[in-house]
This record gives C-alpha cells, sequence and structure tokens, in this order.
C-alpha cells in the first residue's frame, strides 16, 4: 500500500511504516494519506490531497476527529484493510468579484465556509438566496457574518454559534445579526447564493492560510462538492459527533 505522511510529527512514527512489509513510503500518487496530529492537520491533508483516503491518527489534544488508538495499532489495521472507510460530503464554493468576468475561483471546504466582517467596527451586510428562493425576505441581513458547514464541520464553528449541530445536509449559521436571524438546516443538494451589500469581509475556509477580501457587490456560490472527504475510521461513525 502506497502511504504518504501528513503532520509536523510524522517522523515519530516514520520508522513504523517504513519497515511495515506491507505499507511503502512515496511522495506522490498514493493509496492513502497517513495525518499524524489533530483536527486542524486532518483538514489540511484534504486540502492537500483531496478525496485520497485519510487514516487520521491522533497526536494532540484537539483530535476529535482522529482515531485516538496507538499508532502501531491503527497502522496495523490499515495493513490489513481493516479501517472502515467513510465518505463525508464536502462542500464547493464559487467566488465572483464584482464586476469579474469569467468562471470566479472555485474552493472546497470538509468543514466550513466562514465569512466575517473585516474591520471590528464594520458589519457586514449581505442577502441570502436558497435554491433561487429570496432568504429572510430578500432583506439585507446586517452582522458579523456568516458560516456555511458541512454535516461533518457542524460540530466546530457551527456549533459554537448555534450550540447545535445536524446529521445531514447544508447548515448556515449567522453572526451576530442585529435583527434575530434563524439558523437553517437545508438539503445536501440545494445551493446557496450570497450577496455582499457592504463589506469590507473575508472569507475563509476550513483552516487554510489562504483568504479573500470581500467588497460590495462580490458573489458566493455554494454548492455539495462532487466529490466526499475519505475517511478510514476505527469503525463505523454514525453521526457527525461520534468519536473516532
Amino acid at each position: 500500500m502506497r502511504v504518504v505522511l501528513y503532520g509536523a510529527d510524522v517522523d515519530q512514527i516514520r520508522d513504523q511504516v517504513d519497515s511495515h512489509p506491507d505499507l511503502r513510503i512515496v511522495s506522490d500518487s498514493p493509496d492513502v494519506v497517513v495525518c499524524y496530529g489533530g483536527d486542524g492537520t486532518l483538514l489540511a491533508a484534504e486540502l492537500e490531497w483531496p478525496s485520497i483516503p485519510k487514516a487520521p491518527i491522533k497526536h494532540s489534544l484537539r483530535g476529535n476527529r482522529c482515531i485516538a488508538h496507538p499508532a502501531t495499532a491503527v497502522l496495523e489495521r490499515l495493513a490489513r484493510g481493516d479501517l472502515v472507510r467513510t465518505e463525508y460530503m464536502k462542500l464547493q464554493c464559487l467566488l465572483r468579484a464584482n464586476g469579474e468576468s469569467g468562471t470566479g475561483r472555485t474552493l472546497t471546504a470538509m468543514n466550513e465556509f466562514g465569512v466575517h466582517m473585516a474591520r471590528i467596527n464594520t458589519a457586514v451586510r449581505f442577502k441570502f438566496w436558497i435554491n433561487d428562493e429570496p432568504y429572510n425576505d430578500e432583506r439585507e441581513i446586517l452582522g458579523d457574518g456568516f458560516v456555511v458547514s458541512t454535516p461533518f464541520g457542524s460540530t466546530a464553528y457551527f456549533n459554537h454559534i448555534t450550540r447545535g449541530f445536524f446529521h445531514s445536509g447544508i447548515g448556515i449559521a449567522f453572526k451576530s445579526t442585529s435583527e434575530h436571524t434563524n439558523h437553517v438546516v437545508i438539503g445536501e443538494d440545494a445551493v446557496v447564493r450570497i450577496l455582499i451589500t457592504r463589506g469590507p469581509a473575508i472569507l475563509a475556509y476550513d483552516n487554510s492560510d489562504e483568504y479573500f477580501n470581500l467588497r460590495a457587490g462580490d458573489e458566493l456560490t455554494i454548492s455539495k462538492h462532487p466529490m466526499p472527504a475519505v475517511l478510514l475510521t476505527w469503525s463505523r461513525m454514525k453521526y457527525p459527533s461520534d468519536a473516532f
């Protein structure tokens, strides 16, 4: 099995992988990516190696999505094919700048896309459409921003905002709006369109180092990505909140 090792501390398990007769460390075209770290390591690995199966081994205090078993045991199960393959929906976001011609920029996320005001003393204003139907009666929403989340990511920022999570669909949570605005969970095949009506704002996704400045007239279209993230887990996960 061709294995890529990913994480700041992967040298700690390199000898275990290298000495295993059924595992071979490679730098490209892997069968699986072994992530050694925490949840951020897993998300970063998915950005770099999209849709390649990930075996996330916990080596962090913040590793709720990682397998909390010794690396030796996880690697042995991996080599035997005894880890459980589980697919998770991802999102894609088409970003079009105001007045921009062409196809725009497409980003992908395993957890969420988040938009936040770029200046601490200036709120962001925006409008939402779900399947081309206006949300909030097509009125501007004024607040700190919003999060569009997958079920996998619903235990992260979405949960911090709403104190809840969801098992299927796409979740939209609003941050500190001037008027009460209901959070909503919609079908996974829905298309969400957001128009920034007043900025400045910042678009971020998962734990990427890449950020995008948003201004009035910029538009985001968020929908289900055609390819899922694939995790190799210790046992089958029923809900996104289940521990690995």
